[in-house]
């Protein structure tokens, strides 16, 4: 057996490679339904029903797309330029840590800036912080070779770290009786909820528009072109006159700036303060979705609502039948290698000897 590359991949093909993914992952996990002891009918469908059956549900589940869109983004277009950055973890955490710098510390410093000047500046600085966090590794790559993959990945531990640091030193919560956390950021600086009554904010707006322009940039720039064609072949690339160094750069500029503000805006969004279980691996998870998503970043929007709405109805589901809730671990992650084997079925065909 041998893999032959397709000279034309259909078009056809990409588009229902995903689908065919999800329904063969979705009949593989029936199998382990039905080895825990639950009708597969009756766990699917309260899967659903937890995660779009009321609006409180669908609140929730597109409360926890907010930021996995948001790192899933930030993973795509680095993925696009082979810029594999696995520490949007850390970028995140820092974003919030620069987020609550400039909202939460304002009081104390003298300044008397308006909200919405404020607001600014503490997205650009979660932004900023996240971007020069992924700036380092970038340039090491650029200039000396040494491995992406291992200093972004290390940086996700001294972040967590130095967050530890913060909130049990200079940005402590005094009145937190103890509990390691932030102080709380101007109610000023919070973003509006969409629906009343949930948790639901104004970040899922922000996080669909980042992606339209995210798309629009890969598609009509000569920024975008210039991604694709260092992500394709870097060396031809530089033979054509693509100045590699720069788009790396830059990638990892918007890459960093993206999860940065995937902190900020879970803290000005949900919490209103850093602790340091904010995130439960959201920029971690941000890479499954970006491989989801074949790396489009529209398609990150659905691969987000669909991995969180797997597992915020696993919780429910998990209650009435007695499945654990990490099926919706085991889905996610099938998910992903089915998604995978689909891609490479489009580009390859199998050949028999």
């Amino acid at each position: 057996m041998r893999l032959e590359k397709r000279s034309h991949p259909s078009r056809r093909a990409l588009l229902l490679a995903p689908i065919g993914a999800i329904l063969f992952t979705l009949l593989v996990s029936a199998l382990l339904v039905l080895w825990a002891g639950a009708p597969v009918a009756q766990t699917y469908g309260l899967l659903l029903q937890g995660a779009f059956g009321s609006v409180f549900a669908l609140s929730e589940t597109l409360t926890r797309a907010i930021p996995l869109m948001l790192t899933g983004l930030a993973a795509t277009v680095a993925f696009k330029a082979r810029l594999f950055n696995i520490g949007a973890e850390g970028q995140l955490y820092v974003g919030a840590l620069a987020a609550v710098a400039v909202g939460g510390l304002h009081g104390g410093t003298g300044l008397a800036l308006p909200p919405a000047l404020l607001f600014v500046l503490m997205m650009l600085a979660a932004a900023l912080a996240g971007a020069l966090l992924l700036l380092g590794p970038a340039l090491l790559k650029a200039h000396l070779g040494v491995d992406e993959v291992v200093t972004t990945l290390l940086l996700n531990f001294i972040v967590l770290l130095l967050v530890s640091l913060m909130l049990d030193g200079p940005m402590k919560d005094p009145t937190a009786m103890g509990w390691p956390q932030s102080v709380a950021l101007m109610g000023e600086l919070e973003l509006a909820k969409l629906i009343p009554q949930t948790r639901v904010h104004t970040g899922l707006l922000w996080a669909c528009t980042l992606a339209l322009a995210l798309w629009a940039l890969m598609k009509y720039t000569v920024l975008g072109f210039d991604i694709r064609a260092v992500g394709a072949n870097a060396r031809a690339a530089a033979f054509a006159g693509v100045p590699v160094t720069r788009t790396v750069v830059l990638v990892a500029l918007l890459s960093g700036g993206l999860a940065g503000l995937a902190g900020a805006i879970e803290v000005a969004g949900r919490t209103s303060y850093l602790t340091l279980d904010m995130s439960p691996g959201y920029g971690y998870s941000g890479i499954v979705i970006a491989m989801l998503a074949a790396l489009h970043p529209l398609g990150v929007v659905a691969a987000s609502v669909f991995v969180a709405a797997m597992l915020v109805g696993a919780d429910s589901m998990s209650r009435a039948v007695g499945v654990p809730t990490y099926i919706a671990d085991v889905i996610v992650a099938a998910s992903l290698l089915s998604v995978l084997v689909a891609t490479l079925l489009t580009q390859y065909r199998i050949r028999w000897k």
